[in-house]
C-alpha cells in the first residue's frame, strides 16, 4: 500500500474510532487496515495510537501527524479534480448545516443559481442553532461563524457581514436610545448564550481601536435566534444581529437601529466536497469520498456571530 493510501486509511480509524468500523467504510479487510497503520508507525518511528480492545486513541504525534495528514490530503483530493473533473459535471448528495439565520438570508437566496450551475446535486440541508458534529453525524460541510475554535477539520473564511444594534420603538421610548457604547451603563440587552456550553456572550465593540467587551444588565438570557430577536420584539433589552436580519425579518417600525458598530466579524472556511462544486464563487471544493470540512466551515457566504458588536 502506498503511503497516499496509508494515510487515507490511519484518518478513516481515527474517523471511525476504530479497524473494524474503519475497514467496514473503507470496504477493506481488517488486516490490512491494521497492518496499514503499522506500516506507516514503522516508518515514521513513531507511535501514532493508543489500542484497547475497545478503542483506540490519538498519541501525541498521532494527534500531530492525523491533522497533517487531512491537509494534505484536502490538498493532494483538490489537485486532482482539477484536471480529473475538467469537463465533468459534478452529481451526488450534498448534506450541509447551517444556523438558521445562514439558512435563511444568505443560502436559501442562493439556492436557485446554484442549482442552475449544478442540477445534479442533490441537497440534503439542516437548519440548527447547534453546533454539529461532522463525523458523528454523517454531515458533509456546515457553516461555522465567529472566532474559530480548536478543530482538526480543515478551515475557510469565505465571508463577512456588519453588525448591527437594535432594540423595538417600546424599549427606546422607555429607556432612550443609546449614542454611543459610554452610553449603555443604564441600558439592558438581551442575552445570548452558546448552544452548546450555556456561556453568555458579552457584547464586543471598537473604541479608539481597541477591542472591549461589556456586560450589560438582562432580564433573559436564550439560547436560540428566533427566541433572542421574539425578546427583543417584546421590549426586554437591546440586540446585536448582523445588519440584514432585522430588514428581513420584521416589518417595518418595529426595529430601530441604535448607532452605527464599524466593525466586521470573520468566519474562516475550507471545504472538501467530492463534487468540486464553487459557491458563490467565494470557495472551490472538492474530495474523493464523502465531504469534509471543519468548524466555521461553510460553501457560502456567512455572517458574523450575533454577539458581535
Amino acid at each position: 500500500m502506498d503511503r497516499v493510501q496509508a494515510m487515507r486509511v490511519f484518518v478513516a480509524v481515527v474517523d471511525c474510532g476504530g479497524f473494524t468500523r474503519a475497514a467496514q467504510q473503507l470496504q477493506l479487510p481488517r488486516a490490512t487496515v491494521s497492518s496499514a497503520v503499522q506500516q506507516l508507525e514503522a516508518q515514521l518511528g513513531a507511535r501514532l495510537l493508543h489500542r484497547t480492545t475497545r478503542r483506540v486513541q490519538l498519541t501525541l504525534d498521532g494527534g500531530t501527524f492525523y491533522e497533517r495528514c487531512q491537509q494534505l490530503l484536502a490538498d493532494f483530493d483538490e489537485l486532482e479534480s482539477l484536471f480529473s473533473q475538467q469537463g465533468a459535471s459534478p452529481r451526488g448528495k450534498l448534506r450541509i448545516d447551517v444556523p438558521g439565520p445562514i439558512g435563511r438570508q444568505v443560502l436559501a437566496p442562493a439556492l436557485p443559481a446554484f442549482f442552475r450551475l449544478y442540477p445534479d446535486i442533490e441537497l440534503e440541508l439542516g437548519v440548527t442553532d447547534r453546533p454539529v458534529d461532522l463525523i458523528q453525524e454523517g454531515v458533509d460541510c456546515v457553516i461555522r461563524v465567529g472566532a474559530l475554535a480548536e478543530s482538526r477539520l480543515v478551515a475557510r473564511r469565505i465571508g463577512m457581514l456588519p453588525q448591527g444594534n437594535y432594540a423595538s420603538p417600546d424599549y427606546l421610548a422607555a429607556f432612550g436610545a443609546p449614542a454611543s457604547p459610554d452610553a449603555l451603563a443604564g441600558h439592558r440587552a438581551v442575552n445570548y448564550a452558546s448552544p452548546s456550553t450555556g456561556k453568555v456572550f458579552a457584547w464586543e465593540y471598537l473604541q479608539d481601536g481597541e477591542r472591549r467587551e461589556l456586560a450589560l444588565q438582562s432580564l433573559v438570557s436564550v439560547n436560540q435566534v428566533e427566541s433572542y430577536i421574539a425578546c427583543a420584539l417584546a421590549g426586554l433589552g437591546m440586540i446585536q444581529l448582523p445588519a440584514t436580519t432585522p430588514n428581513r425579518m420584521s416589518r417595518p417600525g418595529r426595529w430601530w437601529r441604535c448607532w452605527p458598530i464599524g466593525r466586521r466579524r470573520r468566519c474562516r472556511c475550507r471545504c472538501c466536497i467530492r463534487t468540486g462544486a464553487t459557491c458563490r464563487g467565494e470557495c472551490r471544493c472538492s474530495s474523493s469520498g464523502r465531504a469534509r470540512c471543519c468548524a466555521n466551515a461553510c460553501c457560502w457566504g456567512v455572517s458574523a456571530p450575533l454577539r458581535s458588536f
